[in-house]
């Protein structure tokens, strides 16, 4: 890890860049992305499809197939997750908060991708971790009954939830057949020297997610 960005973890085939900027840095990417309109939904768009001739669209996932494409997302306790096929050729980068993965911006993702699922692997960024995000029952059920989703809502002192954001995001893409998922742990809220957090300070700055081969 450099003092711009944080290297992304995991087994990418050789050329595929990926990561997350830090806290206050001047880390240049080699060309300008295609940011979105980050709005907590169920959307995922590609680049160099219509769907950015009007500027940034409303979005949560980016997915790219072409060499210098970047696929970007900005966070600062949501959950980045960066997507690669096993051959490199595909790529996108998700946006997912507790509203977007209720809303299934995993499977938008999985189905505007052309690589399957099984082809996929996956890389978490920083964000909240359970210990930090307290939430009320509201949450909770709009997950619904699927899978061990009680095991990923730990009750605390004062009767609400403590929400394990990196496990629900993990069930929902095994649940549709991406096994191979790595990264994970890293807490925004209580690293103040590299992460921005919204739950911590408010108004604040955004981290960049980011993948993409030259």
């Amino acid at each position: 890890m450099s003092d711009d960005w944080l290297c992304a973890d995991w087994p990418a085939p050789a050329g595929i860049i990926a990561g997350t900027t830090l806290k206050g840095s001047e880390f240049a990417l080699p060309a300008k992305p295609r940011f979105l309109k980050q709005v907590h939904g169920a959307r995922a768009v590609r680049i160099g499809s219509p769907d950015f001739d009007q500027g940034a669209p409303d979005a949560d996932a980016v997915i790219a197939d072409r060499p210098g494409d970047i696929c970007v997302v900005r966070t600062a306790d949501c959950l980045p997750i960066l997507l690669c096929s096993l051959d490199g050729q595909e790529i996108a980068a998700i946006h997912a908060g507790w509203r977007g993965l209720a809303a299934g911006i995993v499977e938008a993702t999985l189905d505007e991708m052309s690589s399957p699922a099984g082809d996929l692997i996956a890389w978490f960024g920083p964000a909240i971790s359970q210990a930090a995000f307290e939430v009320g029952p509201e949450v909770r059920e709009s997950f619904g009954p699927w899978g061990q989703i009680e095991a990923l809502f730990r009750v605390n002192e004062r009767g609400r939830l403590q929400a394990d954001l990196f496990g629900l995001a993990r069930a929902r893409l095994r649940r549709n057949g991406v096994l191979r998922v790595y990264g994970g742990g890293l807490c925004t809220v209580s690293d103040p020297q590299r992460f921005y957090s919204y739950r911590r300070d408010g108004d604040t700055g955004r981290m960049l997610s980011f993948i993409y081969r030259p």
